[in-house]
């Protein structure tokens, strides 16, 4: 599941992810991804539930073709992307792929959530 996070700072978007995600809900979420996008000015907050399973159906290949596209349309707009999870493989995962991502990146567990939404707002 994908869900939109209300409680964020101005400027900053949040996310949630938990379950295992299809293709279907990364279609749907794509309407939300595109206003992001259009911000001009990028910072997320990505929370990464403990029953986080990966993806499902068509899951993989909707997220390369979404995340893809952002990347490579809105490279200079990413500006900060906080991880937030207690999961270690986000940690390895984070530390092998930072160096794709535009911008800052940060992991902060899930009991920093706060302070990762500060850190994504630029406080």
């Amino acid at each position: 599941m994908i869900e939109i996070l209300q409680d964020m700072p101005k400027g900053v978007a949040g996310i949630r992810v938990s379950g295992r995600i299809s293709g279907d809900e990364l279609r749907e979420f794509k309407p939300a991804m595109d206003a992001l996008l259009g911000t001009g000015e990028i910072r997320i907050v990505e929370v990464i539930a403990p029953d986080y399973e990966g993806f499902g159906p068509d899951g993989l290949l909707e997220d390369l073709k979404m995340g893809l596209g952002a990347l490579i349309g809105h490279h200079s707009a990413f500006k900060r992307i906080a991880v937030v999870s207690d999961r270690a493989w986000v940690a390895h995962a984070l530390a092998a792929f930072a160096w794709l991502v535009p911008g800052e990146i940060a992991l902060f567990d899930l009991d920093e959530l706060e302070r990762a939404k500060e850190w994504a707002a630029g406080s």
